[in-house]
């Protein structure tokens, strides 16, 4: 919350500064002001979002609550599936507009404003009376809460209205409040707020050249979803702050999920959080995914069968492979021996994290100033490749490698400064020599750089020199020339640029090893991906076959167990009916079918001596067959067919 309060900061600042700029127009009556009032146009704000439509609830809450604070109490929050027509749509404002009206100021005549809400005719003219008489009460009262504002906001302050979906409005509810709202904007200070998901070309698709005229239109624009994330995994993820980590397949998981279904971001912490609950749910030793100081208090008070589950570990025992025998027998028979070892392991996890994260921003420096970004533009992208195999094995580290040892020398101290900027922030000493290396490789591009201001006299004679030669010279000089880069010596400089390549490749081979090839990863890291698919990736069509077919599995109740291929009676209707169109082909007849549920359901009851009671209970199961079926045709499972009246076509074939 607090990451997206800070993205969205400069773009509330804009609308509040817009807000503002209306609404003093407005009560100081300049020239600028009266003339928009001859020509009725509303102040209105063009905030364009995204197609990221989950995460704009969050921030019309962020920015009412933000409007509020420092312009106005009168703030409406509309939706178009509440504004069907304009007289909702005058209803819903109303209410809210004194809902706002009674939040803010008093609670003590709350029945009486509810009572005159409903007996007030919802229009235009009922708004203004409102209006002016909540500002000349606010105005005569002594203020009872410090206002944040200046004063000069509440003597009159602006109601704005949000249309928090603007594409799903009608054209004419929009058209007909707009038109109504621009006759009477001398009285009432309204400022208008459009929600758009897609592009601000949508108001004149929406409104013709009439209605639109009336609107004095500012475009605002916020920051896309893809930098949300990137700054949400920035902050959470490449840190070592947190000691919870995702590992690659599930990190992939979540960013696939926001890339091709929804680009939300909410959805991504959503699922952010669902990895952090099923972590410390289902892994035991999860009690020392905290702090280092915590981790190693913890430790001591590991019982023997957590030190057991330890020693279970893949990693760990990939670990204790690597010890001499005497180490081997004293880590897996010793417990003390063992908490000793851990609290050295644990910290050797949390040096790694941070000396990963300041070398992958390093990385990171040079890779995205590369042309067609070979390990991605992006440092969420670098980071997963990292996170999935030696990240210097792979073809696009090869060919980033081949790009950077061409960049030119401005783009290489550039990085450079950046590298050094990135290594200065860390706090321990374990990048002192590293940084000291990159200061050089800076003083060394200092020198060549003025050894060549040296030359550029004497090369630039031999440029005049070569101006004044004849065709036949040039010709030989040309040929001189590609003689002598065929068998030339590298320069200086591009030994320099080679030497820089080479140690950010050292850095990488050090610091960049994957995640889990270091002991007791599984401890931080989240790495169970197929769970994740299983809860946020739905397949209704598997859901709702294991429903018909097995009831059991989703109601557990003992009666509804069968074996294998057998219809039990117990389960519901619709069940049967299912199982039953199963076994059938493209064509199923109504009455064989209806025979067959028939004989399913009266299995146990055995047969009834009662000839008036037993048609009372085929009515009865002639009734809730004709309900199945319907049920089924609803799910899509059946249509009515056309060839035969009295049979219906399946429509779903294949197992599941």
């Amino acid at each position: 919350q607090q990451i997206q309060e800070d993205l969205n900061k400069q773009l509330f600042d804009n609308l509040v500064s817009f807000l503002r700029r209306s609404h003093s127009e407005f009560q100081e009556k300049t020239t600028e002001w009266t003339c928009q009032m001859k020509s009725r146009e509303i102040p209105t704000a063009a905030l364009v979002l995204g197609v990221n439509v989950t995460d704009h609830d969050l921030t019309f809450r962020s920015l009412s609550e933000v409007l509020q604070n420092n312009i106005t109490p009168y703030i409406a929050l509309l939706e178009a599936k509440d504004c069907p027509g304009i007289k909702n749509l005058m209803q819903k404002l109303m209410g809210q507009l004194m809902n706002c009206y009674i939040d803010v100021d008093s609670l003590e005549d709350e029945d009486n404003v509810q009572v005159s809400q409903n007996r007030i005719r919802c229009s235009m003219s009922s708004l203004i009376n409102w209006y002016e008489s909540v500002t000349k009460k606010t105005d005569s009262e002594t203020p009872r809460k410090k206002r944040t504002s200046s004063s000069r906001h509440w003597q009159s302050p602006p109601v704005v209205v949000i249309f928090k979906d603007m594409e799903s409005f009608t054209t004419k509810v929009l058209q007909d409040f707009i038109v109504i709202s621009s006759q009477h904007i001398r009285e009432f200070p309204l400022v208008l707020i459009f929600g758009i998901a897609t592009s601000p070309m949508i108001i004149h698709s929406l409104l013709p050249h009439s209605v639109s005229s009336l609107l004095c239109i500012e475009l605002f624009q916020s920051l896309s979803s893809k930098e949300h994330l990137s700054t949400i995994i920035d902050k959470l993820l490449l840190t070592a702050r947190f000691p919870f980590k995702l590992g690659e397949k599930v990190l992939q998981v979540l960013i696939n999920i926001f890339l091709y279904h929804d680009f939300s971001v909410q959805n991504f912490i959503k699922g952010f959080q669902l990895c952090i609950v099923e972590h410390f749910y289902s892994q035991p030793l999860s009690i020392l995914c905290c702090q280092l100081v915590d981790a190693k208090k913890r430790v001591n008070s590991l019982s023997h069968n957590q030190c057991e589950n330890i020693r279970r570990l893949p990693s760990f025992r990939r670990y204790v492979e690597s010890q001499a025998s005497e180490k081997q027998i004293a880590l897996l028979t010793t417990d003390s021996y063992l908490k000793e070892i851990i609290q050295k392991l644990l910290e050797d996890l949390h040096v790694y994290h941070e000396n990963y994260v300041l070398v992958l921003r390093c990385l990171h420096v040079f890779t995205s100033s590369l042309p067609k970004y070979p390990l991605g533009k992006q440092i969420r992208e670098l980071h997963c490749a990292c996170l999935e195999n030696q990240v210097w094995e792979t073809e696009e580290y090869e060919s980033s490698l081949q790009l950077a040892r061409m960049l030119n020398k401005s783009d290489l101290v550039t990085m450079l400064q950046q590298c050094v900027e990135i290594f200065v922030s860390s706090s321990g000493k374990e990048f002192d020599k590293t940084l000291e290396k990159l200061k050089e490789f800076l003083t060394q591009f200092q020198k060549l750089e003025d050894a060549f201001q040296e030359r550029d006299v004497s090369v630039s004679s031999q440029k005049e020199l070569q101006k004044k030669t004849d065709l036949y010279h040039l010709q030989k000089t040309l040929l001189e020339l590609k003689e002598s880069r065929r068998s030339k010596k590298l320069t200086k400089f591009e030994m320099l640029r080679f030497e820089v390549v080479d140690y950010i490749d050292s850095l990488v081979r050090n610091y960049l090893v994957p995640a889990d090839r270091k002991t007791l990863h599984e401890i931080v890291y989240f790495n169970t991906a197929s769970v994740l698919r299983e809860h946020l990736n739905a397949a209704p069509r598997i859901a709702l076959h294991t429903a018909l077919n097995n009831p059991y599995w989703y109601l557990k109740n003992q009666a509804l167990k069968s074996d294998g291929g057998s219809i039990s009676n117990k389960a519901p209707d619709i069940c049967i009916v299912y199982k039953l169109h199963l076994e059938c082909g493209r064509l199923i007849n109504l009455v064989d079918w209806l025979e067959a549920f028939s004989t399913v359901v009266m299995a146990v009851e055995g047969p009834n001596a009662d000839a008036a009671s037993s048609d009372e209970v085929d009515d009865v199961i002639h009734a809730r067959f004709i309900r199945a079926v319907s049920e089924l045709e609803l799910l899509g499972f059946i249509k009515p067919s056309k060839q035969k009246t009295d049979h219906v076509a399946r429509l779903t074939w294949g197992g599941c």
